[in-house]
C-alpha cells in the first residue's frame, strides 16, 4: 500500500478521506481507519507478530464487501488477485515481486492461523477484500478492467511474479513484520514510521527514493480552494477554530517537517495538528505540501501520492528498471530486514 481512497486513522474523531490512487495502483496499505485526534493511523504494534503456528500454504478468509460475505481463498491465489490490484501490471517483473512479496507479509500478519491478528472489521474474516486492507479482486474481474488485447498477459506476467515468490515473506529479527506498508509515489524520501505513524518501527526508516518524479502525472498535484471552504473544512473538525476570513493568512504556520519533507506539525488558528491530519481535513496526495495565498484561492501545491511510509510502488518499478532485484528493492524500502520462506 493505497486506488484507492484512503485515509486514516484510529479512535478518537472518526475521519474518512479519499487520498490515495485508483485501483490497481498505490493502495497505502492500512492508511485508512478511523483516526485520533492526532492524526495517526492505527499503529503496527495493535497487530500480533507471526509465529509459526503452521508452515504451510493455508486460506485465508477474505471479506467480500459486494457481497457481504467470507470466501476462503489459498493465499497464493489471494496475492495474485492483490498484486493486479494494487500495482500496475505494466511495472517491471522484479517491482511487481516485491509487491507480492509485502502483500503476503500483510496477508500472514492478519491471519490468524499464522498467529496473526485479523483485521477489526473484517466480520470474522481475516482481511477485507478493499481499501480497508489490501484492494482484492479474482481473475473475471480483474480482466475485464484491463484492456482485452492485453489481459491475459498482464494475468500470467503477475502469476509468474507471484509463483516466483511462492511462500516468501519480510522477517524481522526473526519475526514477519507486522506492517509492510506501501504506498503509490515518493516525494525523494520516505518518511520514518514514527513521525507519520507515531510508532517506531525499526524496518520502517526514511531512506532516499529516487527517479520518481518523471513519468507519473502524480508525482506533483494542485488543490485550490476557496478562502471559505477552506475554513469550512477547518471548522468541521475543530468547531472551537478562531480562523476567519479576515485572519486566514496570519493563521496557518507549519511549525515542523520530518525527515522526508513532510509536514510534520502544522498551526492553523488556535490548533496545532500533524501534517497527517491536515491532509486528511483538505483531501490532498501527500504531507510534503507548499501552501500559497491568491487574491481568491489558496493554492495546496502536493509533490508525492500516499502516507510515503514503506515501499514506494513507482520507486520500486524505478529500481527494477535499473536492473535492482526484488530484494535489492524490498531490503531498500524496508530496512534491516530479511526474506524468508513460510512454505514451499
Amino acid at each position: 500500500m493505497f486506488k484507492r481512497l484512503i485515509i486514516i486513522i484510529f479512535a478518537g474523531v472518526i475521519f474518512i478521506m479519499a487520498v490515495s490512487i485508483s485501483v490497481g495502483f498505490g493502495t497505502n496499505i492500512n492508511l485508512n481507519k478511523k483516526s485520533n485526534d492526532k492524526g495517526y493511523d492505527v499503529k503496527p504494534s495493535d497487530y500480533v507478530g507471526f509465529n509459526k503456528t503452521s508452515n504451510k500454504e493455508e486460506n485465508i478468509k477474505v471479506y467480500i464487501t459486494k457481497t457481504k460475505s467470507i470466501k476462503q481463498i489459498s493465499i497464493e491465489n489471494y496475492i495474485v488477485g492483490v498484486v493486479s490490484s494494487e500495482m500496475p501490471a505494466e511495472f517491471n517483473i522484479e517491482a511487481l515481486k516485491a509487491q507480492a512479496i509485502a502483500a503476503r507479509t500483510f496477508a500472514v500478519a492478519h491471519m490468524s492461523v499464522y498467529g496473526g491478528k485479523p483485521y477489526n472489521h473484517g466480520k470474522g474474516a481475516d482481511v477485507t477484500d478493499d481499501v480497508e486492507c489490501q484492494v482484492y479482486m479474482d481473475k473475471e474481474e480483474r480482466i475485464k478492467s484491463w484492456p482485452s488485447k492485453d489481459s491475459n498477459e498482464y494475468w500470467n506476467k503477475i502469476n509468474e511474479a507471484v509463483n516466483d515468490t511462492r511462500g516468501q515473506v519480510i522477517t524481522y529479527d526473526g519475526s514477519v513484520i507486522k506492517e509492510p506498508l506501501y504506498f503509490a509515489i515518493s516525494s525523494g524520501k520516505t518518511e520514518d514510521s514514527k513521525e507519520v505513524l507515531g510508532d517506531d518501527e525499526p524496518y520502517l526508516k526514511s531512506v532516499t527514493s529516487e527517479g520518481e518524479n518523471v513519468g507519473h502525472n502524480k508525482y506533483k498535484s494542485q488543490v485550490k480552494i476557496t478562502y471559505l471552504s477552506f475554513i469550512d473544512k477547518v471548522k468541521k473538525v475543530y468547531k472551537n477554530s478562531n480562523i476567519n476570513y479576515s485572519n486566514v493568512m496570519n493563521s496557518v504556520t507549519i511549525l515542523s517537517r520530518t525527515k522526508g519533507d513532510g509536514v510534520k506539525e502544522i498551526k492553523i488558528g488556535n490548533n496545532t495538528i500533524t501534517g497527517v491530519k491536515f491532509r486528511s481535513i483538505m483531501g490532498i496526495n501527500s504531507t510534503n505540501f507548499v501552501i500559497k495565498y491568491n487574491s481568491d484561492n489558496i493554492e495546496i501545491d502536493c509533490t508525492g501520492y500516499g502516507h510515503d511510509v514503506g515501499m514506494s510502488q513507482w520507486g520500486a518499478n524505478v529500481m527494477a528498471k535499473n536492473g535492482k532485484s526484488y530484494s535489492d528493492i524490498l531490503k531498500h524500502y524496508y530496512t534491516g530486514i530479511n526474506i524468508e520462506k513460510l512454505y514451499d
